[in-house]
């Protein structure tokens, strides 16, 4: 018997045992629609989250004061930022910008909201990829010169204090003290880097009303500073020049003694693609596991099979069936059942991870590779489970077999 033979009557004996076949298969049907279904899941969050590190720029670096070094004082201050802004000091760095920020209760008449307001560079926004508005203007250096009372708010914040009015040009109290709105911030979205219930003031204007925090050397302190540099690759030569300038700046000899530290979004897109990339591994194998279970199913149904058709079995090795005729048709109704049931899974996880898409709102990824991947694991589940059954049927004794009632 060859071996589209040996195909066609595995075919014919799962055909004449529907019910059973299907009931088989729903193991092997659930493992690999879980594994597209997971996997696309977790492929598309790492894209989502990819994707919004990227807008920002990998080129965009952050600095903040290292807690363990600083005895609990803010160690950053506008002169680090003027000592960065200086190309004799960072020729790397394209832009500098810097915000102080805290906590404060903003009131427009009888609405209020606590939220986030950051005093910041008249080219922070731009800097960090902020600037589009939604309406009005963003800051100018004038404002950052005056100590302006004026503000921009998120687009959120524009909603709750407003009431879905026009707020360019009216004011709002920041710790009592009135704001004119000049601007409006565009939608940013529902990610990390959410701004949309943010206010932003002149960094002067926070240093001098919002926020009196101190270095040890007595100046105002800033909470973040931003600096870009001139491209990619010039990332590395940028971190370099920013630590050796602040050392200067800090008298700080040696590294451990470092009061401040920089993070690029490279770091940040690194680790988040090794988190993503190991979540999405733990849930692919999560899921395997119920194709193991799949399997066992499938390796018992087909020991049932074996001993109902023994005395088929023997009919067949009498009349000149070989021992691998009789191997081949039993592991191909195997490797059948979990290669039609692989097919019928990835269809469903795809459904799932697409309904599972829209309910989140980002798009899932169903790629190739996890495709294959599942597919292959279900045939495997089907060749390995099915060759002790397989094997069984084929050593069966002609005689005995045909005795078998």
């Amino acid at each position: 018997m060859n071996l589209s033979e040996s195909f066609l009557t595995a075919l014919d004996s799962l055909l004449a045992n529907k019910l059973r076949a299907v009931l088989t298969m729903l193991g092997v049907i659930i493992g690999v629609a879980a594994v597209i279904a997971l996997m696309s899941i977790g492929n598309g969050v790492s894209n989502s989250i990819t994707s919004e590190i990227q807008s920002f720029g990998t080129n965009l670096l952050t600095i903040s004061t290292d807690t363990d070094n600083s005895n609990g004082y803010p160690a950053l201050s506008m002169s680090d930022v003027e000592a960065l802004s200086d190309p004799l000091n960072a020729p790397a760095l394209s832009a500098v910008a810097a915000t102080v920020q805290g906590g404060q209760e903003v009131v427009n008449g009888s609405n209020s909201i606590q939220t986030t307001v950051s005093g910041v560079t008249a080219n922070y926004l731009s800097v960090n990829n902020l600037d589009e508005m939604q309406s009005g203007d963003g800051f100018t250096q004038n404002d950052i010169d005056t100590k302006a009372r004026v503000a921009i708010l998120g687009s959120q914040a524009a909603t709750d204090l407003f009431d879905g009015g026009y707020p360019v040009g009216q004011s709002v109290k920041i710790s009592g003290v009135s704001y004119q709105v000049i601007g409006v911030l565009a939608e940013s979205g529902s990610g990390f880097t959410n701004t949309d219930s943010n206010i932003f003031v002149p960094i002067t204007t926070a240093h001098s009303r919002l926020y009196t925090d101190r270095t040890r050397q007595g100046e105002k302190a800033v909470t973040l500073i931003t600096a870009q540099a001139a491209n990619e690759s010039e990332t590395d030569t940028a971190i370099e020049q920013i630590t050796e300038t602040l050392r200067r700046q800090h008298d700080i000899v040696y590294a451990a003694d470092d009061d401040f530290s920089i993070f690029s979004q490279a770091d940040l897109l690194s680790t988040f693609d090794t988190i993503t990339a190991t979540l999405t591994a733990f849930l692919g194998a999560i899921a395997g596991i119920s194709l193991v279970v799949g399997g066992i199913g499938i390796m018992n149904i087909m020991l049932v099979s074996v001993t109902e058709r023994t005395r088929e079995i023997g009919i067949r090795k009498a009349v000149g069936a070989m021992k691998r005729d009789i191997l081949a048709q039993f592991l191909l109704e195997s490797v059948l059942l979990s290669v039609l049931g692989g097919v019928l899974g990835i269809v469903l996880g795809w459904l799932i991870s697409r309904v599972s898409g829209n309910l989140l709102d980002f798009e899932t990824i169903v790629d190739g590779g996890t495709v294959m991947l599942a597919t292959g694991f279900a045939t495997a589940v089907g060749l390995i489970f099915g060759i002790y059954p397989a094997w069984r049927a084929a050593d069966l004794r002609p005689i005995e077999a045909l005795r078998y009632e």
